[in-house]
């Protein structure tokens, strides 16, 4: 088993459609920010690559068939390195300031709140996420800074993977470049909708 697609595409680009989408497309088992919570031994390997320290792609990975979201778009070059055989799925909002409102109202929003410091396997899954966002942008915190991050982060990947490689996504695309890109069938179904901005909110107990 190897990993077909690594996901560019920052949180809240659609990556859990993406999750579900591509767990159909090519019959295995996608990364996504989901997986590290039942996986608490991969918050160790993620602190490690926050902190500058090696990691083994292909042992992370070894299971999975695609990558996307958080963590692995912190890493995506690293990862794509790895896979010189993926595609490289870059997944964007229709602007900057409606993934901003996505973001700010949910994974932000999450990293905000904390956890007490007694919740030791909580805690060290937001310590390793809150570093995830400072290589991002030390202002995640922040809209104009975060817009910002989040435009360079984008054209750095376009700028970056070969346009052979690449795969330019927006949800509403659906499935057919992504099939195209893959030399799959395009599935007689619609494409997953999943993990609105409601859903998030209602699962983390922001509301």
């Amino acid at each position: 088993m190897t990993v077909r697609v690594v996901g560019a595409g920052l949180g809240r680009t659609g990556t859990n459609s993406l999750k579900v989408a591509l767990e159909q497309l090519l019959g295995g088992c996608c990364y996504h920010m989901v997986e590290v919570f039942g996986r608490p031994d991969d918050v160790v390997v993620w602190q490690n690559a926050v902190d500058g320290l090696p990691v083994d792609w292909q042992a992370l990975f070894r299971d999975f068939t695609a990558a996307v979201d958080w963590p692995v778009v912190g890493f995506w070059e690293e990862v794509a390195a790895a896979f010189p055989e993926a595609i490289v799925l870059l997944s964007t909002r229709s602007s900057a300031e409606a993934w901003w409102k996505s973001a700010d109202e949910t994974i932000f929003a999450v990293t905000r709140r904390g956890v007490p410091e007694t919740d030791a396997a909580m805690h060290a899954q937001m310590q390793m996420i809150g570093g995830l966002f400072d290589r991002f942008t030390p202002e995640w915190n922040d809209a104009d800074a975060a817009q910002r991050a989040y435009e360079q982060h984008n054209a750095t990947v376009r700028a970056t993977v070969p346009p052979e490689r690449l795969v330019d996504w927006q949800p509403g695309d659906g499935w057919e470049p992504i099939c195209a890109a893959l030399g799959v069938p395009v599935p007689d179904a619609p494409f997953p909708h999943t993990n609105t901005k409601d859903d998030f909110r209602a699962m983390a107990g922001l509301d």
